[in-house]
């Protein structure tokens, strides 16, 4: 297979010297340079290598992020490819998954044996497209071509010729300012729960905390008439908009959880996906409805589409496709209350049912609180 400009870039999640489970396209937001190396031992890697170690003034994971993909099981045992942040760093490609994505060896190679391989660069754009294929050249004549072409490069919110607007919708007028105060009351009652987040393990979508990446604690709604008022809200109120913007008819909703991003701990929620697993691979449209203003930081971004962040009215909406990678900046002052459901639709619920078994074992109540499955227009 051979990648062009324009097509989306595969993704993946693979091995790095820090981490067993990289997952590629949240480092979306930034343009991205593959150098797919061959082996870290051969003199036309090294010199590629040497020469993007020069420019960290384009890797700086703010304007570019540089990712070296290796197939020789020795760079890793003999240290010759070292990580530094930030800017750079290696995928152990021992297993040619990322290899045989990308064309660079047949699509029936076999680890650990003779390969041919193409040795080539990849830039993407911020929203993991290609921008640019660059096949190695008989002494590196074509590193400078590379650098050139990414120094000629506009700022990443501008790489398509404009800032681009996140396919986002902002509503105004969702929740009164006094259920907006009692889904607060509600919350501060309880104290809430540390949230952790899904991630697939072992073919089992499980459970994970890890604060580095989010920081956050939730309260799960047990009022059956509050439940039923925020239900009556979303069905009157957002899922028209839903469908008119998007052609999309919800008729369900899951979870009703006040969530809470406070100062006191920085509350944040690192770039991710909200259906990324088998556990989640249903969810269809995120809604983030704002409950107060009274705190700093907490902004709510999309990076494939810029730096731009968005901090909603007391009441609004932010609605968003699951498959959008987002964020919540560190709050900095006060606390951010919100409410957090996910919308989906009977197609969905049938997938959704066809997966539970891949859920770890008692996750189902986290994952959906105690409205599970519900209809949103009932």
């Amino acid at each position: 297979m051979t990648i062009a400009p324009g097509e989306p870039a595969p993704v993946f999640r693979q091995r790095t010297r820090a981490n067993a489970r990289y997952v590629f396209d949240t480092a979306a937001g930034r343009y991205l340079l593959l150098c797919f190396l061959g082996s870290g031992g051969d003199g036309q890697a090294q010199a590629a290598v040497r020469a993007v170690r020069a420019r960290p003034d384009l890797f700086d994971d703010a304007f570019a992020s540089f990712f070296g993909i290796t197939i020789d099981v020795r760079d890793e045992a003999a240290g010759r490819l070292v990580e530094h942040y930030p800017g750079y760093r290696y995928f152990w490609d021992f297993d040619l998954k990322i290899s045989k994505l990308y064309g660079t060896v047949a699509a029936d190679a076999v680890p650990g044996t003779g390969l041919t391989t193409r040795r080539q660069w990849v830039v993407l754009d911020p929203t993991l497209r290609v921008l640019a294929v660059f096949p190695f050249r008989d002494h590196g004549t074509e590193i400078a071509d590379v650098l050139a072409f990414l120094d000629a490069l506009p700022p990443p919110a501008r790489f398509a010729g404009e800032e681009l607007q996140a396919p986002v919708l902002i509503l105004p007028n969702i929740f009164e300012p006094d259920l907006c105060a009692h889904l607060i009351a509600s919350y501060q009652a309880s104290g809430g729960v540390e949230s952790g987040f899904m991630r697939e393990i072992d073919g089992k979508t499980m459970l994970v905390r890890d604060p580095a990446h989010k920081r956050r604690r939730d309260h799960f709604i047990e009022d059956e008439r509050l439940i039923a008022l925020l239900k009556e809200r979303v069905a009157r109120r957002i899922n028209p908009q839903v469908e008119k913007a998007f052609q999309f008819v919800a008729t369900r909703m899951e979870r009703y959880v006040v969530a809470c991003y406070s100062a006191d701990d920085a509350g944040h929620f690192r770039p991710h996906r909200d259906n990324s697993t088998r556990g989640t691979a249903h969810r269809r449209f995120a809604v983030s409805v704002n409950l107060n203003a009274d705190f700093d930081g907490g902004e709510l971004s999309f990076p494939e589409y810029g730096p731009r962040g968005f901090k909603m009215p007391i009441g609004a909406a932010a609605v968003f496709s699951c498959s959008l990678l987002h964020a919540v900046s560190p709050v900095t002052r006060g606390a951010r209350y919100t409410f957090l459901p996910f919308l989906y639709d009977e197609a969905a619920a049938r997938q959704r049912e066809a997966n539970d078994p891949h859920l770890e074992e008692g996750l189902g109540g986290y994952r959906s609180g105690v409205a599970d499955g519900t209809a949103a227009t009932e």
